[in-house]
């Protein structure tokens, strides 16, 4: 029993096969022993076998990412296509990975089901990584007999949705990290730079220009207060994440709020109705019932506005009305939107009109992503030239007074 309870790690190991071959790789497992024996049965020698350094940070292992469960999805579709079993298709998994947490807890599932607990029961017991649309699907799955369809559903739309996020991380990302770089430039040049230009003008004794007074304010003040300053902008920042995860009003207004930012707002939109059909298409398709998969989806549109309008939907349909009233009455979803969810009510195929306008969606943020790159440079570029640019212009246009003085 205790063997069961045992943390996976995973081991470096080196050894010979039957030709004399050197080989060398990493294994997840137990112990040294129990990784030496898996080996003898692949026909290798052993010759060493020793635990994989932890790194200095995160030395447990990295964490879950959603990532990480679109794989485990995909992988367990495979293996149950297969005509792999359930628990054998998680012990390769447990045993194949390279993240010991990941490990850990497709071990902790494996050893659920052996003890009679149902896939959708033990996945339960890791809300974090699996969430209430997730086990739900699952369950789903497990009762109509086609949880193998269900898990390639469930990755492709994992998959997916990482792919929006991932776009439009991938978009901010360059222009924040231009600007955090650029920020850091002005910062040593107002407190290293600058205050050397100081002394030398005051030296000659000639009146600086207005602007290279300016510039020589904001560095004294730098100097003086920048730690304060430092100290108020972690404070907000730490303020505004606390609220965002508290406080549901707060979120609603930054959600809000977000949805109005020029170039950014019209992403971030089509980002969330994309998420609303698609994973409306793919619970309704699992055979939840309409009602059901609303309040699902009203938790993973991943924007609190949305995530409002379709809790309102829900009520509207769950007192009879039909999915399209409900729609238009919330005010929020574009009239193509509308129509083509009229069009699946009246046709019978709700699940592929939705596919489409998620399909159409997702379409349209890989192109307003790329857009937003070929706009938002330029604009970086003047950023960097007025705070980087104007400091060094400032510096040198007491130069021009220098003659006069000498």
């Amino acid at each position: 029993m205790a063997a069961n309870i045992t943390e996976l790690e995973v081991y470096l190991w080196e050894g010979r096969d039957k030709r004399g071959k050197k080989l060398k790789g990493q294994q997840t497992g137990r112990n040294q022993n129990l990784i030496r024996a898996d080996l003898r049965r692949q026909g290798i020698t052993p010759t060493r076998v020793r635990r994989k350094p932890k790194a200095l940070f995160g030395g447990a292992g990295r964490t879950i990412t959603p990532k990480d469960i679109a794989v485990f999805s995909r992988q367990l579709a495979t293996m149950l296509k297969a005509g792999v079993p359930l628990v054998g298709s998680l012990e390769i998994m447990e045993h194949g990975g390279n993240n010991p947490r990941m490990s850990k807890m497709i071990g902790d599932i494996r050893r659920d089901i052996e003890s009679g607990s149902t896939l959708s029961e033990s996945l339960a017991k890791h809300p974090v990584q699996f969430d209430e649309l997730y086990q739900n699907l699952i369950n789903a799955g497990e009762q109509a007999g086609v949880l193998d369809g269900l898990l390639d559903s469930i990755a492709t739309y994992k998959e997916r949705v990482e792919s929006i996020k991932g776009k439009i991380k991938k978009a901010l990302f360059y222009p924040a990290a231009v600007i955090a770089i650029a920020v850091l430039v002005s910062a040593v040049l107002l407190l290293f730079v600058i205050p050397q230009f100081e002394q030398t003008f005051s030296s000659f004794g000639a009146d600086l220009p207005a602007f290279t007074q300016m510039v020589v304010g904001l560095s004294r003040n730098a100097r003086d207060y920048g730690y304060l300053y430092l100290l108020v902008f972690i404070a907000i920042v730490v303020a505004l994440i606390y609220f965002k995860k508290r406080s549901v009003t707060f979120q609603h207004w930054i959600d809000r709020a977000s949805l109005k930012v020029p170039v950014i707002g019209p992403i971030l939109q089509k980002a969330s109705l994309a998420r609303f059909a698609r994973t409306l298409a793919t619970t309704f398709a699992a055979g939840v019932p309409l009602v059901d998969a609303l309040a699902i989806v009203s938790k993973s549109t991943g924007n609190a506005v949305y995530n409002a309008a379709t809790a309102e939907v829900r009520e509207d349909v769950a007192v009879g009305h039909s999915l399209k009233l409900a729609m238009e009455q919330t005010d929020k979803f574009p009239h193509m939107v509308i129509q083509m969810t009229a069009i699946g009510e009246e046709s019978g195929s709700l699940d592929n009109m939705l596919n489409k306008v998620a399909d159409f969606y997702e379409e349209e943020v890989n192109d307003s992503v790329d857009a937003m790159s070929s706009l938002i440079e330029p604009f970086v570029i003047v950023i960097i030239g007025t705070l980087v640019g104007g400091m060094v212009v400032a510096m040198y246009l007491p130069i021009f007074k220098l003659g006069a003085v000498i």
